[in-house]
């Protein structure tokens, strides 16, 4: 799935994070330490090596709905954006702070003027949030924040499977219909 924003890209494939090699940022659902782990960190931290998890040391512990940011190392990718979204039923309100992992990876993508970035389904693995939930979450504040974005031209969603891709598909076009009728 592929939509044109206001001039900018937001796609939905299923893929691997780590292998995003035409994006400029990639964002880690990180733990609150920024080491490696299972899930999309461990994948990001194999792929990036040794020294992504040395410049995280000095950055943690992050709160959930935080984000902060270091580079790439072995990554196709010149940066990584680290976000600590809630654990579901744990971490309150969890919506608000999984919005919060969104809106501030676009802030910190805006100031250092990246101009593409691919999320994964953050909070949605060893955290717990239901997927769906988790979709409309994270839509929404993309959509939210899209009008004020100057640099981000190009926002995708890199979803596990093609059962999480077509969820994905499904509430985007639902949410970008209901958009248009505002």
């Amino acid at each position: 799935m592929k939509e044109v924003v206001n001039g900018i890209v937001i796609e939905c494939v299923a893929g691997n994070i780590a292998a995003q090699k035409d994006m400029a940022a990639i964002v880690n659902a990180a733990n609150a330490q920024l080491k490696s782990g299972g899930g999309v960190a461990g994948a990001i931290h194999r792929a990036a090596g040794p020294d992504l998890e040395r410049e995280c040391i000095a950055l943690a512990p992050i709160d959930p709905g935080e984000a902060v940011i270091t580079g790439g190392y072995r990554l196709p990718n010149r940066h990584v954006i680290h976000c600590l979204g809630p654990v579901y039923g744990v971490d309150e309100p969890s919506a608000v702070l999984l919005a919060n992992c969104y809106r501030n990876a676009l802030r910190i993508a805006e100031q250092k003027k990246i101009d593409s970035i691919a999320f994964p389904a953050i909070s949605t693995g060893a955290f717990g949030y239901p997927l769906e939930s988790a979709v409309e979450i994270a839509l929404k504040a993309i959509l939210e924040v899209l009008p004020k974005l100057r640099y981000v031209r190009r926002i995708r969603f890199v979803l596990y499977d093609r059962k999480d891709l077509e969820t994905c598909s499904t509430l985007f076009s639902l949410l970008l219909a209901e958009a248009k009728k505002m």
